[in-house]
């Protein structure tokens, strides 16, 4: 059978369609069992344990790299290999939450005794109310939805959805109930560019003392450029006899001077710098730093401390190759 563009564009629109209905169907779930599994999980003085098998345990693994990032320490235990041995991993202070669309998984039930031994609170998330999965639990989370998204009614598609939705529901409001902080989050995320954004800040970046490019009030040009060229910053800050921060002279500074046709040997830096220049303090952010230069298209910016006083300089290139972007 030769399908058209048009009928490809359709069914994957229904998919977009049964999956979105799915998930606005999962408020009202959000009830008291919703409330008494997050409290069930901030309560814990161990680690969450998850469990699922298939799709379930696919979605399951990502429910706890979610809850472990969010300040839930959480793990995913696969229950074919619970009952060879990874049971260990679960002791009395933690707490199972387990995911099976049916309720009736055989090797999650077939360590539902262990689990009620241990005395370990068991978080059932499933499609099936009346399951033997969801019976058991301390407390059960429905997750079901009216039709898979699969024509076929098969594979898990709408189903998986909702419990991965379900997932995220939990991890963000445990999130929000701890006072986890930008900082929490930075800290369990310090490897790449979002670790960087996170915990880079300006005084890592920015460049101190001789190599801060700098000139006095009463400087003529010609050595304002000479300070620019061995500094290659494409900017030099200008202060006073305090080393307070008065101005600054960039690259275009020197751009718009030529077109003046003023005298380099004459022309004190007063006359051509940029008075009133916006500045920062060391322990911002890089990546906030960056933001600025963003939103004033600027390309440099000088750092001070409370009284203005020069503390360090940096350029576009600086928060580039410090690896934010």
């Amino acid at each position: 059978m030769k399908i058209q563009e048009h009928d490809i564009r359709e069914l994957g629109l229904a998919v977009i369609k049964l999956e979105t209905e799915a998930i606005t169907a999962l408020a009202e779930q959000i009830n008291e069992n919703f409330v008494t599994a997050c409290k069930l999980m901030m309560q814990c003085k161990g680690r969450v344990v998850v469990m699922g098998m298939g799709k379930s345990g696919h979605i399951g693994g990502k429910i706890a790299a979610t809850l472990a990032s969010t300040g839930t320490p959480a793990f995913f235990v696969h229950p074919g290999e619970a009952s060879h041995g990874d049971l260990g991993m679960i002791t009395p202070q933690d707490v199972v939450l387990a995911l099976s669309n049916s309720g009736e998984t055989n090797e999650v039930l077939l360590i539902l005794p262990i689990i009620k031994r241990l005395g370990v609170p068991l978080i059932a998330m499933t499609g099936n109310p009346t399951s033997t999965l969801a019976k058991f639990s301390t407390v059960h989370i429905n997750v079901a939805v009216k039709q898979e998204a699969c024509p076929l009614g098969l594979a898990p598609t709408s189903s998986t959805t909702a419990a991965l939705v379900m997932g995220d529901a939990l991890a963000v409001s445990l999130l929000q109930a701890k006072g986890f902080t930008r900082d929490d989050f930075a800290l369990s995320h310090p490897g790449g560019s979002l670790g960087k954004r996170l915990l880079l800040l300006v005084s890592d970046v920015m460049h101190t003392g001789a190599d801060i490019p700098s000139v006095t009030e009463t400087t003529l040009m010609d050595s304002v450029l000479l300070e620019m060229t061995e500094k290659k910053l494409g900017m030099t800050a200008v202060v006073n006899s305090d080393n307070q921060v008065v101005g600054i002279f960039t690259d275009g500074d020197l751009r718009r001077m030529l077109r003046k046709n003023l005298d380099l040997h004459s022309t004190k830096i007063t006359q051509v710098m940029t008075a009133n220049c916006t500045v920062i303090r060391e322990h911002i952010l890089a990546a906030e730093a960056m933001q600025i230069m963003e939103k004033k298209n600027i390309n440099a910016l000088l750092v001070v401390d409370e009284q203005q006083h020069l503390m360090g300089a940096l350029n576009m290139h600086d928060l580039i190759h410090s690896g934010i972007v």
